[in-house]
C-alpha cells in the first residue's frame, strides 16, 4: 500500500475542509502528531481511525484508497461526476475529451 499517497489525499481533504491538523486530531480523538505521521505516510492508521478520519472529512474511504483498492474506480468515477456537475456544458465536453484521450 502506498501510505504516502493515502496520507497526501487525507491532507488534501483536510485542507479542502479548512481544518488544521490539530482540529482534525481533536475531532477524531487522536494526537496532532498522529495526524502528521498519517499524512506523511510514516504510519498507516488503524481501521477505526481511518474510518473516523474519512467521516470527519466527509470523503469516501475508496477516494482515499483509490490506488490501493481495485474497485475504487467506482468512487473515482463518482468523484469525477460530482466535479463535472459544477462545470458549464462546454467545459464538461472539454474534460470528457481529455479523459477519453488519456484512456485511449
Amino acid at each position: 500500500m502506498d501510505a504516502r499517497a493515502v496520507g497526501q489525499r487525507i491532507r488534501a481533504a483536510r485542507e479542502k475542509k479548512g481544518l488544521t491538523q490539530e482540529e482534525l486530531a481533536a475531532l477524531v480523538d487522536i494526537s496532532p502528531t498522529h495526524v502528521s505521521v498519517i499524512e506523511r505516510g510514516t504510519k498507516i492508521p488503524r481501521m477505526d481511525t481511518f474510518v473516523a478520519i474519512a467521516n470527519v472529512l466527509e470523503v469516501s474511504a475508496d477516494s482515499l484508497l483509490v490506488d490501493v483498492v481495485d474497485r475504487a474506480a467506482e468512487g473515482a468515477a463518482s468523484e469525477l461526476s460530482r466535479l463535472l456537475e459544477g462545470l458549464p456544458r462546454e467545459e464538461r465536453a472539454r474534460v470528457l475529451k481529455v479523459v477519453t484521450a488519456m484512456i485511449e
